[in-house]
């Protein structure tokens, strides 16, 4: 009289024993993506608010000399806000589930960074916050691994 055993099987139908972590990349990916989401819609509306304030007074922001990528604030304003729009959009798609928003989500987050990296001789505690920002953003979608990775 064999009996068999089995593994205690954990959250989410897995044998992986720890509780909460089922799948592929567990809740905290899953939840790391949406928040990530949430944060590119941040980020975004931030930009946006950004560019505005770069467009409407040249003294919002600190004047800088002998800056090798100096623009004008009225540039830097465009620039703002079309990464602004763009990363609210692509926000939102991942928000619904679009397949190609994890993606496009890393890339425009690193142009983003780039870009706050550019502007840090001009704001630097908003640029800071928004390169904060856009790293989690690239760790949590890179991490998620809810989905097909190419």
């Amino acid at each position: 009289m064999s009996q068999s055993t089995s593994a205690p099987r954990g959250a989410g139908g897995t044998s992986s024993g720890t509780p909460g972590h089922g799948g592929k990349g567990g809740h905290w990916a899953a939840g790391g993506t949406m928040f990530a989401g949430v944060l590119l819609l941040v980020d975004g509306v931030l930009d946006i608010i950004k560019g505005i304030a770069g467009l409407a007074d040249n003294d919002v922001y600190a004047q800088i000399n002998n800056y090798v990528f100096k623009f004008d604030l009225t540039s830097w304003g465009w620039i703002h806000i079309v990464l602004g729009v763009i990363l609210a959009l692509v926000g939102w798609s991942i928000l619904k589930g679009a397949a190609w928003a994890r993606g496009a989500g890393v890339a425009i987050a690193g142009l983003n960074m780039i870009a706050n990296f550019l502007w840090l001789p001009y704001a630097p505690v908003m640029a800071i916050i928004s390169i904060a920002i856009d790293a989690f953003v690239i760790w949590a979608l890179c991490t998620d691994r809810s989905g097909s990775v190419i």
